[in-house]
């Protein structure tokens, strides 16, 4: 694995277990992620606001982890086991697009699918 790719794996750890601050922080412009009902698609400024008061999950497990980059752009895609306090692991069929700009790499889409 390169170094650009474990650069991208934890930022997108990150994502899932930082809080709002570090994905406004890490997320392009105009931003879009697609989580399960009753959350759905959320865009921009919209996703920081899910995020404040959505509860961070303590850990995560990314396995069967893809990373495919062209140019300034890479898709990674995984499996997600996911934990919070006092509920069950959520588990979850994810991919991430990012976009290489001068800040560095940056969240332009996320989807999730429930997996288990």
């Amino acid at each position: 694995m390169s170094a650009t790719e474990d650069t991208l794996w934890e930022i997108e750890e990150s994502f899932w277990t930082q809080g709002a601050d570090f994905a406004s922080g890490r997320m392009a412009d105009g931003a879009v992620m697609v989580f399960p009902y009753p959350a759905g698609i959320l865009q921009g400024q919209e996703i920081a606001q899910g995020l404040k008061s959505a509860p961070r999950w303590r850990s995560v497990t990314l396995s069967d982890r893809r990373c495919r980059r062209r140019g300034n752009v890479a898709v990674l895609a995984y499996e997600a086991a996911a934990e919070r306090a006092g509920e069950d692991i959520y588990k979850a069929l994810c991919a991430s697009t990012y976009i290489e700009d001068d800040d560095g790499w940056r969240l332009l889409s996320h989807q999730q699918t429930p997996a288990g």
